[in-house]
């Protein structure tokens, strides 16, 4: 991912991501690819409001509690769920079905979602797609 900054002390925002998530999925839209799995390659960035923004707590106090965050651990298995839903045509389909699902926790604003397919050209590293979606 690049460097765009997504934490933000003045906005009360926090960066949560998972990087480099690499699962076998059905996609594509070719008949080969709908015969065989293949590698994806995933990343999400969120900009999540901390406690200090939404008044219950100073930003460096805080309850040393799973419940208060967003758990990342959560967040990988939620990925690998959709993944494993089924066949989708469109890394662009699946980017969007994942930054969909990251917005339905109330406190995250901004989901930025890479989608890469590192085994598509002999001579790239990848290709894919990258979307970022904001709340309301």
């Amino acid at each position: 991912m690049d460097s765009r900054r997504i934490a933000d002390a003045a906005k009360g925002l926090r960066h949560v991501f998972l990087r480099d998530l690499t699962l076998a999925a059905s996609i594509g839209v070719y008949p080969h690819e709908h015969a065989t799995r293949q590698r994806v390659r995933i990343n999400v960035d969120l900009a999540v409001i901390d406690d200090a923004a939404r008044g219950l707590s100073r930003p460096a106090v805080g309850r040393d509690e799973l419940a208060r965050v967003v758990d990342y651990e959560a967040l990988a298995n939620r990925v690998r769920a959709i993944v494993a839903a089924g066949h989708v045509n469109l890394v662009e389909t699946l980017a969007e079905r994942l930054a969909e699902a990251c917005l339905e926790d109330p406190r995250v604003e901004l989901a930025r979602i890479r989608v890469e397919k590192p085994d598509v050209f002999a001579d790239a590293a990848s290709a894919g797609v990258e979307i970022e979606r904001r709340r309301g």
